[in-house]
């Protein structure tokens, strides 16, 4: 199967530290992959130059085959609204939005309509068991809701690939892993790849592949 994002020999450095150090990394749709490690050994970097949010000082990232370290600034944000969709530790709801306003939020910022990004909002915030929340602002919701919205947040534009940053870092082990089991079972109704960071080995155990970084290089990659 093609590559929905592929890397080849990452490098990115701060100082004298090298936080990637040549990874090569491919990724498929409806991929699975969990990225583990000690903390500073690169996870979060390689999920940051994955998905644009960081550009690599050297190598680069495919997106279909596009290098998106040809994009300006401009152009990976709209990346970001379009094509990927994230889910944070904290879940980095804005605290003035509703639920359904916080999940429609990337469908807005990239300029659609906003009927048809509330429509699309309230339909995943419904089949990630929050109906009758929609009205709701973070500060009314469980942890466990609030990352239910962010993943609605996620996939309301329908994703090509889905980075989550230690997703159920701030949960309990049992909301972890229903919050789990609702991004899988969501990111597979759409096909979408999901790409997670997490410190979690039940977590990690969840995925289809674990890649593990040490010194900012993929030190070993096993397949579920």
């Amino acid at each position: 199967m093609n590559s929905v994002l592929a890397a080849r020999g990452l490098v990115k450095t701060y100082g004298d530290v090298h936080a990637l150090a040549g990874v090569d990394i491919d990724i498929s749709p409806g991929d699975v992959l969990a990225v583990v490690g000690p903390s500073g050994s690169g996870k979060t970097t390689l999920l940051h130059v994955l998905s644009g949010i960081l550009r690599a000082d050297g190598g680069e990232v495919f997106l279909d085959g596009r290098a998106i370290g040809e994009l300006n600034e401009t152009g990976r944000s709209e990346l970001r609204r379009t094509a990927f969709g994230f889910v944070f530790q904290s879940g980095m709801l804005v605290a003035e939005l509703t639920a359904e306003e916080n999940a429609a939020l990337p469908m807005l910022l990239a300029g659609g309509s906003r009927d048809e990004a509330l429509g699309a909002a309230r339909r995943w915030l419904g089949r990630l068991g929050l109906q009758g929340m929609e009205k709701r602002r973070p500060d009314q919701l469980s942890g466990g809701q609030a990352q239910r919205v962010a993943i609605a947040r996620a996939l309301a534009h329908r994703p090509r690939v889905i980075f989550a940053d230690e997703p159920t870092g701030a949960l309990d082990t049992r909301t972890g892993q229903e919050m789990m089991t609702a991004l899988l079972a969501a990111a597979e109704e759409t096909n979408a790849a999901v790409v997670i960071v997490t410190h979690d080995k039940a977590i990690a155990d969840r995925a289809l592949r674990v890649v593990e970084i040490q010194d900012g290089r993929i030190a070993a990659g096993v397949s579920a």
